[in-house]
């Protein structure tokens, strides 16, 4: 199997959570896989404590329990580590830009590191498969790979299958280019602005809402309009990130008036 057509390195990487709230839930495991363009690879495991208690039935999913993490470090302090990690590379995962990217960006600005993975060329391996063959993660290993998964919802497991599946994907398909920004491009079902999928663009490349009484409506013209919807935004249970690219957009909107 040939390795990865790679100009910086890519990280994929896989978190263990304690749901599936972007605005509320934490990391309890995060599994990072470094290749390099060269082909070498560096592997990082950690378990994470969220300093909230971890529902059981999500310990049912991935089994991790309160008593395995009560002596981990927090995010917080492996922030830096993780920051360090990813500030030269593009990132890719399974699921990853549905999920693990908008709860990854949230951690860090929760934990005040300023990475801004927007720079960071995402490849969800999951939508090449779903474009390509729609199953789950161990469906697409066994399809791709020829083997079974064993410790799903492993992180670490996880990430080494789903780095596994790209390149046996570059494999199969003749029209899928060994090429990060085609990778990056083609895993994308739509264009966002936030991670989380309330801001988008319209034809004109303009930031539109993709909710509430004003979806489809240019943030811009919105914020001029109705002068209070910045700040209810800003008071209500977004993501960190998405209030931080509204900001943005209100900031500019001011400095050009």
């Amino acid at each position: 199997m040939r390795k990865l057509n790679l100009n910086k390195p890519l990280c994929f990487f896989d978190l263990e959570t304690t749901g599936v709230n972007v605005s509320k839930d934490k990391i309890v495991e995060i599994s990072i896989l470094k290749v390099f363009p060269s082909g070498n690879q560096e592997s990082y495991t950690w378990l994470v404590n969220p300093r909230i208690p971890i529902p059981a039935e999500t310990t049912a999913i991935h089994g991790i329990s309160d008593e395995d993490v009560a002596d981990q470090p927090d995010f917080k302090t492996l922030a830096p580590r993780i920051v360090e990690l990813l500030k030269d590379s593009d990132i890719a995962g399974f699921n990853s830009n549905r999920f693990d990217i908008p709860l990854l960006a949230e951690e860090l600005l929760r934990a005040e590191q300023d990475l801004d993975l927007k720079k960071c060329r995402p490849v969800d391996v999951q939508v090449i498969f779903h474009k390509m063959e729609p199953r789950t993660l161990s469906a697409a290993y066994s399809f791709y790979c020829h083997k079974e998964l064993e410790n799903a919802h492993s992180a670490e497991a996880d990430t080494r299958a789903t780095y596994e599946i790209l390149k046996a994907q570059i494999e199969k398909y003749e029209g899928l280019e060994n090429d990060l920004k085609f990778l990056s491009d083609f895993s994308q079902h739509y264009k966002m602005a936030d991670f989380a999928g309330f801001i988008g663009y319209d034809k004109d490349g303009d930031e539109i809402f993709n909710f509430g009484k004003y979806k489809n409506k240019k943030v811009k013209k919105v914020f001029q309009e109705d002068r209070g919807y910045f700040s209810w935004i800003q008071n209500a249970d977004f993501p960190l990130y998405t209030k931080k690219v509204f900001t943005g957009i209100q900031l500019q909107q001011l400095s050009n008036s």
